[in-house]
């Protein structure tokens, strides 16, 4: 049996024995965790242990003793406040989340989205008429701004204030507003860099708490930022593992009545909520909305009490995020069909390609597909009014914005960071840019970039599988970016009976090594079924999949690979 990628088992690590012996862990425990790049005990525990009492004091953040003062001046004079947004799923959270914590202030607050497709990202001066109209004093960014230098000077002379929230990489200069709050810039001051979007708008919001000394509960602000954090796709450690774990906890009980909805045409009402639902079934369904310029009616779903209007809203969500998968579909088999008529993936290391005919609020999870199909980074871009809109995704070591912003002189605009980017161009200049980023795409992409690896975390026997072993595992959770799910190798197991094929696409079967028996899901993999054949011996690359059923734990084993057993 052919592997389908070159394996990379972790050598066994002094470090992780110490670990094991300081915090009384399993051994295979410790060496997860030494190889995510926690090796101290103190790291560890709070890794494995940390609660909402671990979070840093948000004050340390520069300027956020400079935005709260400014807000609670501007709920004092009864100015009027408007937060301004960003339209994917971190964007309208932050957005919810923001204006929600202001209101229970006493704040008069109001809101504002730009539309995808009229506007593009971010802050931009042709926003500030709209903006004065709506007679703000004071307008608060978040999840976007970091670079609208502009828009902040044309706001000083029309007597707005502003203050940026942000998470993006910032430009040459930052913007002179009355603050500006994100982790990124260097001269921040904040330990943890990895907020998204959502995560910075929750420290706004527990900063003016504390400054008040209000006990206010910020449960209903943990929800949204898991939703959020998990969505935009940020990092799973430090302070983004706290407000995903304690949202996660917190969804168990849900009573307003758009959440509740939301759970309910997902599926996900009778079972405990987890990261790859917030993921793969919340997510989506909001950020559909943003993608096809409908962002109103996620918003509304948030603020709305109604539960009959919220039912209606969530119907309408529903429909958009399947028309949002035809649409994406469409694309997929028109950019394969192009990438393989035209041999691109063996001519290029980076792959650029666009239509007049795709829709650009859809192309950055298409781009997402392609590159794991092809294994390359991809840059997809969609055609309208002589310009073109592009959004990209890359592989593991290979940093896009850095290689995006070396073509900066091309582009109208861009941002993003090393995993997905965001520009925008004049269609003249499509020729040229396509000849640069390929020149320097094939400097910078090494053969061993485009090598599909599978990194094992260690052997682990069926037989270390036990109750005590799962406790442990349990205090991984949530997985995701920085923590991704450790996988295994078990070898010389033996395939039993023969396997079954499930909706034309995934195998099921079950596996014994050493007298233990456990089922096995090949999700995706049906193709496998004339090689994993009963009485096969394989050794095993797999992933633990852990349900409750009646209070009882339930492990099955994720195939992520196979090959034969060498005797």
């Amino acid at each position: 049996m052919e592997a389908n990628y070159r394996w990379q088992i972790r050598p066994e690590n002094p470090e992780a024995w110490v670990l094991a012996q300081e915090l009384n862990l399993p051994n295979e425990i410790a060496a997860i965790l030494v190889n995510r790049g926690i090796k101290k005990s103190e790291e560890a525990a709070s890794f494995l242990y940390g609660r909402l009492p671990d979070l840093h004091n948000p004050f340390l953040m520069r300027g956020m003793k400079e935005a709260v003062n400014r807000i609670w001046q501007a709920i004092a004079r009864k100015e009027r406040i408007v937060v301004f947004g960003d339209y994917d799923v971190d964007g309208m959270l932050s957005v919810v989340m923001l204006v929600k914590g202001l209101r229970s202030l006493g704040g008069q607050v109001d809101y504002f989205i730009p539309d995808r497709m009229k506007d593009g990202y971010g802050l931009k001066i042709h926003h500030l008429p709209h903006i004065l109209e709506m007679k703000a004093n004071l307008l608060i960014s978040v999840d976007c701004g970091i670079k609208a230098t502009d828009f902040v000077e044309e706001g000083k002379k029309n007597g707005l204030e502003v203050i940026i929230t942000d998470h993006h990489h910032p430009g040459d200069e930052l913007p002179g507003a009355v603050a500006v709050l994100n982790p990124v810039v260097e001269s921040s001051g904040y330990p943890d860099k990895n907020l998204a979007g959502v995560g910075v708008a929750f420290k706004l919001i527990q900063a003016l708490f504390l400054e008040r000394g209000t006990s206010q509960d910020l449960t209903p602000f943990l929800k949204l930022a898991s939703i959020g954090t998990v969505a935009d796709v940020a990092s799973l450690q430090g302070e983004n593992r706290i407000l995903v774990r304690e949202g996660l906890n917190r969804l168990k009980e849900v009573k307003t009545p758009g959440l509740k909805s939301l759970l309910d045409i997902s599926g996900i009402t009778t079972r405990t909520v987890n990261e790859v639902d917030l993921g793969f079934r919340l997510g989506p369904r909001i950020n559909a909305a943003g993608r096809l310029g409908e962002t109103e009616l996620a918003l509304q779903l948030f603020f709305s009490d109604s539960e009959e209007e919220c039912a209606e809203l969530v119907k309408k969500l529903n429909q958009l995020n399947n028309t949002r998968q035809r649409i994406e579909e469409k694309i997929l088999k028109e950019a394969v069909e192009k990438i393989k008529s035209k041999k691109l993936d063996e001519r290029y290391r980076l792959l650029v390609l666009g239509s007049e005919n795709w829709h650009r609020g859809v192309i950055g999870i298409v781009a997402s597909k392609i590159k794991e199909l092809f294994y390359r980074p991809v840059i997809l871009f969609a055609y309208e009014n002589g310009r073109a809109y592009g959004s990209g995704r890359s592989l593991p070591d290979l940093s896009l914005i850095d290689l995006i912003n070396e073509c900066s002189s091309l582009l109208v605009n861009f941002g993003g960071h090393e995993q997905a980017i965001g520009c925008t161009l004049n269609q003249s200049e499509l020729l040229p840019f396509k000849e640069k980023i390929n020149r320097l795409a094939a400097e910078m992409i090494t053969d061993d970039l485009l090598q599909k690896k599978l990194l094992i975390d260690g052997r682990l026997n069926f037989s270390a599988i036990t109750p005590s072993f799962l406790e442990f595992y349990s205090r991984l959770l949530p997985f995701g970016v920085g923590n991704r799910r450790p996988v295994f190798v078990a070898e010389a197991v033996d395939v039993l009976g023969e396997p079954v094929i499930l909706k034309n696409r995934h195998l099921k079967f079950w596996a014994r090594q050493g007298g233990r028996v456990l089922e096995v899901m090949a999700w995706d993999k049906a193709g496998l079924r004339t090689e994993l054949k009963r009485g096969e011996m394989l050794d095993l690359v797999y992933s633990l999949q852990v349900s409750d059923y009646r209070g009882k734990s339930q492990v099955h084993l994720n195939v992520e690979d196979a090959r034969t057993h060498l005797m």
